[in-house]
């Protein structure tokens, strides 16, 4: 499996060994109130990527996840139903959807409790990581969107401009934490001095890795841990628009990642999709 990578476009030098101070945040359900994976789906579908019957299957998944959370052999199945799906897609045509509808659909979705805790990392002088499952086709535009530091998603392999179903890198689970360790060997960070924030339990072992690990949202399992560990638990609960506070990011920024990739708890709400299905 390949390394993780930051993105290029949001890449800084490196700070003195151990002494910087980083925030790693999940993505969904953290940051923004939904699945990006599923908030996607629509322009998706116009575009003849997934058929109406895969559409309306992830938004019953949607609700299956929200009433019982990610589990890691479900999010497995969906991590090979996601790879399968999107093989054969063209990676400039998914790039362009996400350029052209980024905003109208993810900015009602961001929790203004998170912008405002991203902005109280940023006026600390920590850096903002975002870690997600989700695709970084997707992630990597919305990070910017943010103002995060760097982000780190799903890659998927790409062959001849298009996905050939394989997953390069599965930003999920452990591999989160190892992410974690990575940049902050490379950029510096403390992790004792980090902190991290995720909804679910399936990232257990990336907020083991920080000295400031937050539940946000949590599952029933993460609750539970939080509790026995007297980790802070926090409530997100009103998204708005951010067009008035964050600027829009510039035309590189969006075009920043590729790769649809497999989908963690995001991608629970995928569930059951059918394989590479075109609407006739």
């Amino acid at each position: 499996m390949a390394e993780p990578i930051s993105s290029p476009e949001s890449a800084a030098p490196a700070a003195a060994p151990g002494t910087g101070v980083a925030a790693f945040f999940d993505l969904d359900k953290t940051i923004i109130a939904s699945s990006s994976a599923l908030a996607f789906s629509k322009p998706l579908l116009r575009q003849g990527l997934i058929s109406r019957r895969a559409a309306l299957k992830s938004a019953y998944a949607q609700l299956v996840f929200s009433l019982s959370g990610a589990d890691e052999d479900r999010t497995e199945r969906m991590r090979e139903e996601i790879s399968a799906l999107c093989a054969g897609w063209d990676v400039a045509q998914v790039r362009a959807i996400v350029n052209e509808t980024l905003h109208d659909i993810v900015d009602p979705l961001v929790y203004a409790e998170a912008a405002e805790l991203i902005a109280s990392h940023k006026e600390r002088g920590h850096d903002v990581i975002v870690l997600s499952a989700a695709g970084e086709e997707v992630v990597a535009p919305i990070a910017a969107m943010l103002g995060a530091t760097r982000s780190v998603a799903t890659r998927m392999e790409i062959v001849d401009g298009r996905y050939s179903g394989q997953v390069d890198f599965y930003c999920y689970g452990e591999q989160k934490a190892v992410a974690a360790k990575q940049l902050s060997a490379e950029y510096g960070y403390d992790l004792a001095s980090c902190y991290a924030y995720t909804d679910s339990s399936t990232d257990a072992p990336m907020l083991e890795v920080v000295g400031h690990p937050h539940a946000v949202n949590p599952d029933k399992a993460l609750r539970r841990l939080a509790v026995e560990r007297d980790w802070p638990v926090l409530t997100f609960e009103n998204p708005v628009s951010l067009r008035s506070r964050i600027p829009a990011p510039s035309p590189t920024a969006l075009a920043v990642g590729v790769g649809i990739g497999a989908v963690a708890a995001a991608g629970v709400t995928w569930y059951g999709l059918a394989r590479k299905r075109r609407e006739r």
